[in-house]
């Protein structure tokens, strides 16, 4: 996804920052960063979005109750021998994705912006 976004930045934005005297990190800082921020966050929600919801690969490589993800938690929460209490688990999944929630609503307007564009060459 960042990959395609910055080949679609004409090499003529990179050639006239060149000339106008400004290097390639100042380049990547105030041209390249700024017209792919959309993206960036869409990408950035993304990954945050699969890492917080792990479930086998820190279910793998702990061993230990109490360093586990929230999302194992959730898992162990349900097999209770006593049998689950549908309402305490319910809350407690929300309390698993208001994070997820609250981040997607913060950032909801560059997110939508990235998929409107997308589609759109120029």
């Amino acid at each position: 996804m960042l990959r395609q976004t910055f080949k679609q930045v004409p090499k003529s934005l990179e050639d006239a920052a060149l000339m106008d005297g400004a290097g390639h990190l100042r380049f990547i800082w105030h041209v390249l960063i700024p017209l792919s921020r959309p993206t960036i966050v869409t990408f950035s929600m993304i990954s945050i979005a699969t890492h917080w919801n792990d479930y086998f690969w820190p279910l793998i490589i702990t061993d230990v109750d109490r360093v586990r993800t929230l999302t194992i938690g959730l898992g162990m929460f349900v097999q209770q021998e006593s049998g689950s209490d549908w309402s305490l688990l319910m809350a407690a999944t929300l309390f698993v994705c208001a994070p997820i929630i609250a981040f997607f609503l913060a950032t909801q307007k560059t997110f939508i912006k990235n998929f409107l564009t997308s589609g759109i060459k120029g």
